[in-house]
């Protein structure tokens, strides 16, 4: 993948011919600016039945509880990025059992991809992202300790497919 070209002069909001939308455009150059939203890759990790949980070290929502997941990186599969943030949020190594959910979040502009995901390994240590960790029954779950809706709607997306063998994945509720 190659840079993005450098400006040649002042960026002003426009909307491009032929388009639909205002965007930062390049005065001298014509250079378009495209903003577009960002993925979010994570998993809903078991081991004996039980998920496996993170209490955030970072903002936003420190202290609260989510899964493994953070951004899909350039050049990354969503598949791997799921699986590097496990590593990196939880030292979990994953087996991903199919994509479970694709969330929209248009408010943020976010689009989150959640897969089902095994863990291959029982021993997770909390990396820098994470306070500590926990293995939770689904009944169990800090339901009023969440980060994020995106892993209210995925845990109980998981506990509804749990027994799936092909899974349809779920949207927003």
């Amino acid at each position: 993948m190659s840079p993005p070209p450098r400006l040649q002069g002042p960026v002003h909001l426009r909307v491009p011919e032929g388009d639909t939308h205002e965007r930062k455009v390049c005065l001298d150059c014509h250079h378009i600016c495209y903003e577009n939203p960002r993925i979010i890759v994570g998993s809903v990790v078991t081991y004996e039945g039980r998920l496996l949980l993170c209490r955030r070290a970072i903002p936003p929502r420190i202290g609260f509880w989510t899964m493994p997941a953070g951004f899909l990186e350039l050049q990354e599969t969503p598949e791997d990025g799921a699986k590097r943030e496990a590593l990196e949020e939880a030292g979990a190594r994953i087996e991903l059992d199919g994509l479970l959910a694709v969330y929209t979040l248009a408010e943020r502009s976010q689009v989150h991809l959640m897969y089902r995901a095994t863990l291959l390994d029982p021993q997770v240590s909390p990396g820098i992202e994470s306070q500590s960790l926990e293995f939770f029954s689904y009944e169990d779950v800090p339901w009023d300790e969440l980060a994020f809706p995106s892993v209210h709607w995925a845990l109980k997306d998981w506990f509804e497919t749990k027994s799936e063998k092909h899974l349809t994945p779920r949207r927003n509720p």
